[in-house]
């Protein structure tokens, strides 16, 4: 009788959390920027519009290679001539993290200090990426 009870207290907890779940899940995705010139403006507004219809969802900005340019201190829109930090700023203030790669740093013989005070640092992007989607099960946008 035991094994019965316990074998049906953990099909009821299993139907439940089935049910129930997706209540208390909250959405977490990865926006990845490989190349500002090309996605940065468009990524920082998908973003914004994610957040004013979705507020609650943890987002993650990766960047690597030519992705990082728009996190570097008085970059700008080559297309709008759009300042790109104050854009950063609001979405830091509302939650969002950005990750500047610090193997791209290397590569490009760039410097910490010459990235605005919003950025990150993390290792690798890529792997970051994979980490995220993997273990953490981010979605991925790529603007």
């Amino acid at each position: 009788m035991f094994g019965i009870a316990n074998w049906l207290r953990n099909i009821l907890v299993a139907a439940l959390l089935c049910v129930a779940g997706p209540a208390f899940a909250q959405d977490k995705v990865i926006y990845h920027i490989d190349d500002s010139a090309a996605q940065a403006l468009k990524g920082l507004r998908n973003i914004r519009n994610h957040l004013d219809v979705a507020p609650k969802t943890t987002i993650v900005v990766v960047t690597h290679a030519d992705g990082v340019d728009f996190l570097m201190e008085g970059a700008k829109d080559p297309k709008s001539s759009t300042e790109y930090a104050p854009l950063v700023a609001d979405l830091k203030a509302r939650g969002v993290t950005f990750e500047v790669c610090e193997i791209t740093l290397k590569r490009r013989n760039l410097k910490k200090d010459q990235f605005i005070l919003d950025a990150d640092f993390v290792p690798s992007g890529v792997v970051r990426l994979g980490e995220l989607q993997f273990r953490d099960h981010y979605a991925y946008i790529k603007p």
